[in-house]
């Protein structure tokens, strides 16, 4: 048998403990599975559902003037979310004090302009005949993906896919910044064009007149008196 020199050992040696190391750095950057149909399509914007809701204690003397702020706040929030409808829940139990409590927080939003058939009374299963009266209503919020929970080798791309957090920070920074999780789902609706603006345009097209509006002066050439006092 050919004995090899010495001067080859620690070459091999070397070559040894890098294929065992490459061996248990772990998996694919792509931490395999079915690949994504484009690199940028790994991750994208999503809703899921939500609720909004506050709870009013129950008071002998009816709604305090620190509940009415508060259902005053929701009802801006139900506004802007553009939710169906408001549904209160009254606790179950049969004590009267509750249930006058939960009718009067509906005459409230009635009063506040909250149409009857958008308005829900209901009742919740609750330990205490006299807990809270819970007024919300349901609503969607983006979901934030969890970045970086699991991670492959970024120096295994043989695969030919893109690593399995690529494009992870960017839906989560925009998930979390975006004012309306609704817009996530559909676009808005447009609103009515000017078509005023658009008759005088028009009439002066075919006048042969200038289309566009007066050009405002440089701030060079605008005299001393009409500064702002």
């Amino acid at each position: 048998m050919t004995r090899l020199s010495s001067r080859y050992l620690p070459l091999i040696a070397l070559t040894a403990g890098g294929l065992a190391l490459s061996a248990c750095v772990g998996g694919p950057a792509s931490l395999g599975g079915e690949p994504p149909l484009t690199p940028t399509s790994r991750y994208s914007l999503q809703v899921e559902p939500g609720l909004e809701r506050i709870a009013l204690a129950v008071h002998e003397t009816g709604v305090s003037a620190n509940q009415r702020a508060a259902l005053g706040d929701l009802l801006n929030r139900f506004a802007m979310e553009g939710a169906p409808v408001l549904v209160i829940e009254a606790p179950s139990g049969g004590d009267p004090v509750a249930a006058e409590a939960a009718w009067a927080v509906r005459a409230i939003l009635q009063q506040a302009g909250v149409p009857e058939n958008r308005i829900q009374v209901a009742a919740y299963v609750a330990p205490d005949p006299r807990a809270p009266v819970l007024v919300g209503f349901e609503t969607v919020r983006a979901v934030v993906p969890q970045c970086g929970t699991q991670w492959g080798s970024l120096g295994r791309s043989g695969d030919n896919q893109s690593a399995s957090n690529f494009g992870c920070a960017v839906t989560a920074n925009l998930a979390a910044q975006i004012a309306d999780p609704r817009d996530i789902v559909a676009p808005r609706g447009m609103t009515p064009s000017e078509a005023g603006r658009r008759a005088v345009v028009f009439d002066a097209y075919r006048e042969g007149t200038a289309t566009s509006a007066a050009r405002e002066p440089l701030l060079s050439q605008m005299r001393i008196s009409q500064a702002i006092q």
